[in-house]
């Protein structure tokens, strides 16, 4: 009976070991990337300064910046706050992540806007084509702050109870990728 219960244990050690190891590793990676991105910003300072990049893989024609660098440090202009704004909304444990949607779309459709159209324009960004995402997103964050705040008043919880107590957590990252799609 002991040795069943001594396995049990070590078993259930084991397993929390490998959890814990599994999550230092993923934090490890996201803080080196996010340690790393002033380094990813300025990657156009490696890019030639001319009209046409000519490497073994492609060759790349700046058409209507005339200048590559240009195109490449306004790509990662939108890209490195994107992916970090990714990174906080699946490693967010607050009520209020869906509110980062927000400018995830705006960056989101700011470089599909980019790349699709060849003009100076492409950060004028209009505010109509956010419209539908806003009317989701802003009702479902007040009515989720109404829920906790009227829970709030009428138990004696903490705001971390109610927040924790609200929250869908996923055990993978793909498990948080299939809960908002």
């Amino acid at each position: 009976m002991d040795n069943k219960q001594q396995k049990s244990t070590e078993e259930k050690s084991k397993s929390h070991q490998q959890v814990n190891r599994k999550i230092i590793i993923s934090g490890s990676i996201i803080a080196t990337f996010i340690a790393l991105t002033p380094y990813l910003f300025y990657i156009y300072e490696s890019v030639p300064d001319q009209q046409v990049w000519d490497t073994f893989f492609y060759k790349f024609n700046s058409v209507v910046y005339e200048n590559v660098q240009i195109v490449v440090w306004t790509i990662t202009g939108k890209l490195i706050p994107l992916l970090l704004l990714f990174i906080w909304f699946f490693t967010c444990r607050h009520w209020w992540y869906h509110a980062l949607l927000v400018p995830i779309m705006m960056y989101s459709y700011q470089l599909i806007h980019f790349a699709l159209n060849n003009t100076y324009y492409f950060d004028e960004f209009n505010l109509i084509h956010m419209l539908p995402f806003m009317a989701i997103i802003i009702p479902s964050i007040y009515l989720v702050r109404a829920r906790i705040f009227n829970r709030l008043n009428t138990v004696d919880k903490t705001i971390q109870d109610l927040e924790d107590e609200l929250t869908f957590k996923p055990k993978t990252f793909w498990g948080k990728v299939k809960q908002y799609f």
